[in-house]
């Protein structure tokens, strides 16, 4: 059984009346988490993607780029997204639930941060009802103003990037404890660590663009660091 049918079992059970409550308590362990991941970034993307008051083909693509789905399962995954898009639930009663059940990882929570944010750029437009679709979410979850505003300079191309919030330090840190952060932010994005998560396998792609992302930044503080003393 692919994790499209698991999915979309799961959401037939929200629809015909099943509370989350229940249907998250069964997804609370592995490897069945990874289901409840995913339904977190469908529902929540889903619901986001009418943010800026449509839904358009690029988010859908986008959404699809956010999970490597097999050609065999494009009809499955197609039919969670629009389950998703028309369940009755409201937004806030996923994102609530979704943070008591990963309430101390809080990794899996910025990976699902990720996804959305990567669904809301899609259209090349950032627009604002996405902005405090994602601020009130990012609350939900318990991450910090920082962290958030961290998250939307990796995305959004208009936010003024700081590699040093990406890396998670304070300006001014000795470069080794930069390099340290970094190496540990790397190690953070192994796909066997997000997927003992419950980052679900398809949808290990996210590490990528967060790869690249420490990367960028680790290479800019260490050439204005050099730059400076050189």
């Amino acid at each position: 059984m692919s994790i499209w049918t698991r999915i979309s079992d799961a959401l037939t059970a929200l629809r015909q009346g099943e509370g989350l409550t229940q249907v998250f308590d069964r997804l609370r362990t592995p490897p069945e988490r990874s289901v409840a991941f995913a339904i977190a970034v469908i529902a929540l993307g889903a619901k986001m993607a009418k943010a800026d008051g449509q839904v358009t083909r690029d988010e859908v693509t986008a959404f699809r780029e956010v999970f490597q789905i097999a050609q065999t399962d494009e009809a499955g995954a197609a039919r969670v997204f629009n389950m998703a898009r028309t369940d009755v639930a409201g937004y806030r009663e996923y994102a609530q639930r979704i943070r008591r059940m990963f309430d101390k990882d809080r990794q899996a929570l910025c990976y699902l941060m990720e996804g959305l944010f990567h669904i809301a750029m899609a259209d090349g437009f950032f627009h604002p009802g996405e902005n405090d679709f994602l601020e009130d979410v990012a609350g939900i979850f318990g991450l910090k103003p920082a962290e958030f505003h961290a998250l939307k300079a990796r995305f959004v191309p208009d936010a003024e990037p700081d590699p040093y919030a990406i890396l998670g330090v304070e300006p001014g840190t000795p470069l080794p404890e930069v390099r340290q952060a970094g190496r540990r932010l790397v190690r953070e994005c192994h796909p066997d660590r997000m997927i003992a998560r419950g980052v679900p396998q398809e949808a290990i792609r996210l590490a990528e663009k967060r790869m690249a992302d420490i990367n960028r930044a680790w290479d800019e503080i260490n050439g204005d660091t050099h730059g400076n003393t050189g």
